[in-house]
């Protein structure tokens, strides 16, 4: 089977998916892409290029496969000869409707309507979590009602109907090449593996690791992730408080630098507000890190259930007790290994529903 995999804001997350299921696909996966910047553009724009681009391929697929940053619609109007007869799906690594907005910002409806339209329009709808599928159809009901007549309600349910969770498809296995011989040593060190950004929630694990400074206790940091402010200013007063205990401070481009660092950590903390899946935490987790994440958002499904009254916490005092205990008794922390949790994950196994979904997806003209 022929699978055109169409991806608006190829960059990071979404490369690295895009990238994995064509490398592990049974099937024949074509990527048709622009770069990864001005988003808002590519919602809009992005479409007509990328329907430009399609016919002057030199490809006619048997299934089409796109994300949450094209307008889908204007996608296949602009090439229904072409496409009136292929099954198309949609993946949603994020939408529109509930990504958390800046403070003092206003949300653009439009871009969530964009989201709600494509899904309309698309034969499959993939959430990347559980969490992620019920926050959108949560959501969707006050998108609609937001505009002044004509509300179509009903077409939730039709959006329902064709939903499932598709979990996101990571190479984990590839972290392997740069596992240490030996087993972890000396001061425990804590990991930050997110983005530098608001929805992140920063500022309250840097008090968290500001309490266990004035604990006295040893321990050190890594602190990675990409950061799109000029001035991160939660992680540049760290820097100048915690300077003795930051092991590494900033981005990593390099693949295995970073998987080196994330081997080399004992305990990962999440504090964030958002997250539909958690494939920094996955990452960390294969590597041998002990998680302490919230408990909410999509931690609870990717932390089985034996483990969660040890990984997950409630509120900042959950998550102090949970670190503390992890640091003060760190040779048992690095017993406690969930990497065979996470290792479903990987694309070696992934890939093989991906292909099934979409496989089963009827074509067009066999629908009744």
């Amino acid at each position: 089977m022929k699978i055109l995999l169409i991806e608006p804001y190829y960059t990071g997350s979404h490369q690295a998916w895009a990238d994995g299921y064509r490398r592990s696909s049974s099937h024949q996966v074509e990527l048709l892409c622009l770069p990864g910047r001005f988003w808002k553009w590519r919602m809009h724009g992005g479409a007509v290029t990328l329907a430009r681009r399609f016919r002057e391929m030199d490809f006619r697929p048997d299934r089409i496969l796109t994300t949450d940053m094209l307008d889908l619609t204007t996608f296949l109007a602009l090439t229904r000869d072409l496409t009136h007869d292929v099954p198309t799906a949609i993946y949603l690594h994020e939408n529109q409707l509930t990504y958390p907005v800046r403070r003092g910002e206003k949300r653009d409806l439009h871009y969530g309507f964009i989201n709600y339209a494509s899904a309309l329009v698309a034969d499959r709808v993939f959430f990347n979590s559980a969490y992620h599928k019920a926050a959108f159809f949560d959501e969707l009901p006050r998108l609609l009602k937001h505009f002044p007549d004509y509300n179509e309600l009903e077409s939730i349910s039709q959006i329902r109907a064709k939903s499932q969770v598709l979990p996101l498809g990571l190479d984990l296995t590839r972290h392997d090449l740069h596992r240490p011989t030996e087993p972890k040593s000396g001061r425990p060190l804590i990991l930050w593996n997110h983005r530098w950004e608001y929805d992140k929630n920063p500022k309250e694990f840097f008090n968290a690791i500001y309490a266990l400074d004035g604990m006295g206790l040893d321990f050190g940091l890594i602190l990675l992730g990409e950061s799109f402010r000029v001035k991160p200013e939660e992680f540049l007063e760290a820097r100048e408080r915690l300077s003795e205990r930051i092991l590494h401070f900033g981005y990593v481009e390099d693949a295995a630098a970073y998987s080196q660092l994330l081997w080399q950590a004992d305990v990962c903390v999440s504090t964030a507000h958002h997250e539909f899946f958690g494939a920094a935490t996955l990452e960390a987790i294969y590597c041998g890190c002990f998680p302490i994440l919230p408990n909410r958002l999509a931690y609870p499904e990717i932390i089985s259930l034996q483990h969660q009254a040890n990984c997950l916490y409630d509120d900042f005092e959950g998550l102090l007790i949970r670190l503390r205990e992890a640091i003060v008794n760190i040779e048992g922390t690095r017993r406690k290994s969930l990497r065979s949790h996470v290792e479903r994950y990987d694309w070696a196994t992934v890939a093989s529903i991906y292909d099934s979904c979409l496989e089963n997806i009827p074509k067009r003209r066999d629908r009744g």
